[in-house]
């Protein structure tokens, strides 16, 4: 009886908020809400120390179960008031339409885009099967759950994680389907007829059936699930809007306010008061922070257990040291591909930081990601994630929330597209995630337009909290890797593919701290030649030709725009100063060059099949269409 009256209340706990903020989905949360009360009891998480390395980790995959993830948190005793459930989807609130990692005491990861979660939670699994290897399962033995609708699997993002779940037997993966057969257009039958329970055998889980309101049936499977040597999958059969009166069933109760009417008509059917609302007895209250209370005793047995070796491990692990790393240095003149170059210095901090995790999608000769004498995950930090860059991404994400590790993943730059949703997470969140992107130009050659990125990395640097690194050489491509480590935000290395001159000059890691630094220098310059990755070896050749025709030329290379935006103006004019003398050069469709540049060098269009070099001619991004340009100027 307790468990129906503690489900009953977050119900309507959940459609008072939406009806108060006239905006938001009651119709998920009051179909879970008998669920999350019997999952309350199996969780192993503690408010008082949100940060508990061994706690249960819950993801909401489905967003739009806003409601119910922030009246959970306020009913279990994290930092999230009454007056905050009030607050529901306003302006500056701790409460927003989805939930948001780092603004809401509780919440994991950031979710919304549907499918995301559920790679998350199995990149959150991933992390921890991982940890547990090298910390021992004494210290690391919780479980992942997962929360996700019809909507989370008809994303392909979810195949392609799962498929990886059950390839590596996640035993310590729970997913939840809220299985309620229906989406915003109506019933699930318009556009979904598969075997979800035959999909996910395929895929390698054990797949466990329950009616998502019987309370004893819900327990049941839980406790399977908890036992499974694999990855589950429960399917809770439930109402959408459940007790929802007249609506109940609907799908119509998904996206929008229940109204007064109907919302107090459900109240006086589950014997509330129908003229209040926000009502939470001290009984349910309680009764809620007892479901999680063995938890909070787990914490305090977990700590006092711990033996100092695995403290320091622990303690390194989240504090690393990234002075120790000895980096690589390469000769002035030697030819070297900046994809080459970022393999070694990969390398060379895996060597002194254990924390640096990752691998590439099927690409890894390529892309040079392989961690050398270090054994595939789960036992070693090698991972391969097939084909699937959409799930590889947000695999990251989860492993970065995790808290213990640095991941990288890679891919040819031309496919970061599919990875462009959970990168735009990662960048909401500020969690640290490396992408390596290689193959950066039209100087892929052969393999033509399809696989020539153009358009990639003005989309990318337009994208907010993201650090966006061309290299121009193997040293330069050095030190954009020593001020990553520094940032507490992803960060993005867009490499070569071909073999690219070493620069005789000095890089510094301060100097690509501040985003560009000049690299040739005259005086009250004619013309500033400014540039990225291989086409700062372009502007140097042409500032020589210029320079020898009685022009002063000032050169610039500018590693990472988004660096060099937070400088102050008097570093940004003393690098550019007169944008009417200003030509930006680089093998991208780049148009943010104009708050810089008069003229910019670049691709107007798609690339085409042939040799690299060849390609460079025909498309302009060259020697003679750079003095061209400069005699037009």
């Amino acid at each position: 009886m307790q468990k129906q009256i503690m489900s009953d209340t977050l119900k309507i706990l959940c459609a008072d908020m939406v009806q108060r903020a006239n905006s938001g989905h009651p119709g998920a949360p009051m179909g879970l809400s008998d669920v999350a009360v019997v999952l309350s009891h199996h969780l192993k998480i503690n408010p008082k120390d949100s940060a508990w390395l061994n706690r249960d980790r819950l993801i909401f995959s489905g967003g739009h179960c806003s409601a119910l993830v922030y009246a959970l948190l306020h009913l279990w005793g994290f930092d999230v008031s009454l007056e905050d459930l009030k607050n529901f989807r306003q302006l500056g609130s701790k409460t927003p339409g989805h939930p948001e990692f780092g603004h809401t005491h509780g919440v994991e990861i950031t979710t919304g885009p549907l499918g995301q979660g559920v790679a998350n939670a199995v990149g959150f699994a991933m992390a921890s099967k991982y940890a547990q290897g090298i910390l021992g399962e004494d210290v690391i033995s919780h479980l992942v759950y997962c929360l996700c609708g019809d909507g989370d699997l008809e994303e392909g993002i979810s195949y392609e994680a799962c498929s990886l779940a059950g390839h590596h037997q996640l035993s310590n993966l729970i997913l939840i389907y809220d299985s309620n057969k229906i989406t915003i257009e109506g019933e699930t039958k318009i556009a979904l007829s598969e075997d979800i329970r035959a999909r996910f055998v395929a895929q390698g889980f054990d797949v466990f059936e329950c009616d998502g309101h019987d309370f004893e049936s819900i327990d049941l499977v839980l406790t399977q699930a908890k036992d499974s040597s694999k990855p589950s999958l429960i399917i809770a059969h439930t109402v959408i809007g459940k007790n929802a009166s007249s609506m109940e069933g609907s799908h119509k109760t998904h996206g929008a306010p229940l109204g007064e009417e109907v919302l107090r008509a459900s109240k006086k059917s589950m014997g509330f008061d129908e003229n209040q609302s926000f009502v939470i007895s001290p009984e349910i209250k309680s009764a809620f922070e007892a479901s999680i209370a063995s938890g909070m005793v787990e914490c305090e047995r977990w700590r006092d257990s711990l033996s100092q070796e695995v403290r320091a491990k622990i303690e390194e692990l989240y504090s690393p040291d990234f002075s120790k790393v000895q980096f690589p240095t390469f000769e002035s003149g030697a030819k070297i591909a900046t994809r080459v170059s970022n393999g070694e210095i990969l390398n060379a901090i895996a060597q002194s930081y254990g924390g640096l995790i990752g691998g590439s999608a099927d690409l890894g000769p390529s892309n040079n990601t392989l961690l050398k004498n270090e054994a595939d995950f789960p036992l070693g930090r090698n991972l391969h994630f097939g084909v699937r860059e959409h799930a590889m991404g947000a695999i990251c994400n989860g492993i970065a929330n995790y808290g213990l590790f640095l991941p990288y993943c890679a891919t040819f730059f031309v496919f970061s597209d599919y990875m462009a949703p959970s990168v735009r997470v990662a960048s909401i969140m500020n969690s640290r995630v490396w992408y390596v992107w290689t193959h950066d130009s039209i100087g892929v050659g052969e393999d033509g337009a399809t696989h020539q990125p153009i358009e990639q990395l003005s989309h990318f640097r337009a994208m907010p909290n993201l650090y966006v690194f061309r290299p121009a050489d193997a040293n330069e491509n050095v030190a954009c890797a020593q001020v990553a480590l520094e940032l507490n935000s992803p960060s993005a290395f867009v490499l070569s593919r071909q073999n690219l001159e070493v620069l005789s000059h000095q890089v510094t890691k301060d100097m690509v701290s501040h985003g560009a630094y000049v690299i040739l220098e005259d005086q009250n310059p004619d013309v500033i030649l400014v540039a990225t990755g291989s086409e700062v070896n372009l502007a140097l050749k042409g500032a020589e030709v210029l320079k020898n025709q009685g022009k002063s030329v000032r050169v610039v290379s500018m590693p990472c725009m988004e660096l060099f935006e937070q400088q102050d103006e008097a570093y940004k004019n003393s690098i550019l100063g007169d944008r009417e003398k200003t030509i930006a050069i680089e093998a991208s469709r780049g148009v943010e060059w104009y708050r810089y540049a008069k003229e910019v060098i670049g691709m107007q269009g798609f690339g085409a099949s042939g040799k690299g070099d060849e390609l460079f001619g025909h498309f302009g991004i060259s020697l003679d269409h750079l003095l061209e340009v400069v005699q037009k100027l």
